[in-house]
């Protein structure tokens, strides 16, 4: 069971594109556990308390960009797991889908800073060491998708 509701108000200290990546964490979630239809989910969380200060475009661009690309992701994340991914915990694997997503789609944002957004995000709604699990694997796919930026990082 997770620390926090998956429903629970985002923290106010939060900007606004962590907010996005909480609401699609939850919208994950729920898609993961019930293969809803992503327009209801989006909806549904569109209305939650709190959305009103989410970055409303990256949030579209996380829940309709993963579940487009699922396959494409899990094919990439695979190899890096030790287990199926379907053994993940639904918020393990919701947050490892968003920091994928990122990593491959949204290179303006640095590799450090996507594998801290999932970390958080799993410290948050996950189990005790989930986000240990998270960063190894994002950071072994970093080297993968980003590897000039993470060379670069490691020679500086």
């Amino acid at each position: 069971m997770t620390q926090k509701s998956l429903h629970a108000n985002p923290s106010k200290s939060r900007t606004p594109r962590h907010r996005a990546r909480e609401f699609a964490l939850q919208g994950l979630y729920q898609w993961l556990l019930n293969n809803e239809d992503a327009g209801a989910i989006e909806a549904h969380i569109r209305e939650a308390h709190g959305f009103d200060k989410a970055d409303a475009i990256h949030f579209d661009a996380l829940l309709h960009g993963i579940i487009r690309q699922v396959a494409e992701l899990r094919a990439a994340l695979s190899p890096l797991i030790d287990r199926p991914i379907t053994q993940l915990s639904p918020v393990e694997h919701a947050a490892l889908l968003i920091g994928a997503y990122e990593l491959k789609n949204h290179i303006e944002i640095p590799y450090k800073v996507v594998i801290n957004e999932a970390v958080e995000l799993t410290k948050s709604f996950g189990g005790i060491d989930g986000h240990k699990y998270v960063n190894g694997v994002l950071d072994k796919l970093a080297a993968k998708v980003r590897t000039i930026e993470v060379d670069a990082a490691k020679g500086s």
